[in-house]
């Protein structure tokens, strides 16, 4: 049979073959050879014009086609790959802030060569230590259930983490830089590393929930790993560990610039947790319905 494609604006691109079995991922190949510019993994192919994308693995026969059916693509703009994009964003902050680190005269004037508090030194490992296993993570953990995003993301992205991380390096960092008391300090870095264990262990038990190569989506659970018991609390722990995270990295600097990282991306994630949590209820309905998004019994 054949279906014609035309784009959300309503312009024609032209006719494609397709059978019954035929899936999303096969239309946009068709579609692809029709318009070169529009390779797969730019399109959202829709029903309707404004409506919902349709997934990869949806066949012809299940979406109601027939011959002479109308498919509409949205061009999606250019694409990158998610893992190209996360490393920027996660390698470049490990630079920025020991550009700060380094406390050049340059950008602390004639303080630079005060004796650094431990502190500020400790901050600068933690801060390291957070970005470089997310690197890791990028690179051996992580399995993307989409291969790009739109290129305008790593422009977006990479502001948002290396502009904080100046922000935050930058006065933590400097000469006259106040550090707090040392039972602060213990409890800040304590909490620190318990969540970013927590977030670690987090993303190995998402990873496992889908096999390689696949797309598979399953319900996400506790492992023997006690970290993973905030399964049973909310449907985002990951985000749940950041959060803890910077809220330890703030208590052990007592500082404001990491306060304010630390908020904004409390509520990044917060309203990622949220969709997400949404997501999960509507694709599962014996999804457990004593869960909250991000915060236990709150949120």
């Amino acid at each position: 049979m054949e279906i014609e494609i035309v784009t959300t604006t309503d312009k024609n691109i032209g006719k494609i073959k397709v059978t019954d079995a035929s899936q999303v991922s096969d239309i946009k190949k068709s579609i692809s050879k029709v318009k070169s510019a529009l390779y797969p993994d730019r399109q959202s192919i829709r029903l309707e014009a404004r409506g919902k994308s349709l997934k990869d693995t949806d066949k012809v026969k299940d979406l109601g086609l027939k011959n002479g059916s109308k498919l509409y693509v949205k061009d999606l703009g250019p694409q990158i790959g998610w893992s190209t994009v996360f490393m920027a964003e996660y390698a470049g902050p490990i630079f920025v802030y020991l550009i700060f680190y380094a406390r050049s005269s340059l950008l602390y004037g004639a303080t630079a060569n005060q004796k650094m508090s431990q502190v500020a030194e400790v901050a600068a490992y933690c801060w390291s230590f957070h970005y470089a296993k997310r690197v890791l993570e990028t690179l051996f953990v992580h399995r993307f259930s989409h291969n790009t995003m739109p290129i305008m993301n790593l422009f977006k992205n990479c502001t948002y983490y290396w502009g904080f991380t100046a922000f935050v390096s930058y006065f933590v960092n400097h000469p006259l830089y106040t550090p707090p008391c040392t039972i602060q300090f213990y409890i800040g870095l304590g909490t620190f590393i318990f969540c970013e264990l927590g977030n670690l262990s987090i993303h190995i038990a998402l990873r496992n929930l889908r096999p390689p190569g696949t797309k598979v989506r399953r319900i996400p659970v506790p492992t023997t790993n006690p970290f993973t018991l905030l399964f049973n609390f909310v449907s985002c722990p990951n985000y749940t560990y950041e959060v803890g995270s910077w809220i330890g990295f703030t208590i052990m600097t007592s500082s404001f610039s990491a306060g304010l990282f630390a908020f904004a991306g409390f509520y990044q994630m917060a309203v990622w947790a949220l969709g997400k949590h949404r997501n999960y209820k509507k694709e599962f309905s014996d999804y457990p319905k004593c869960r909250k998004s991000i915060i236990p019994f709150l949120l």
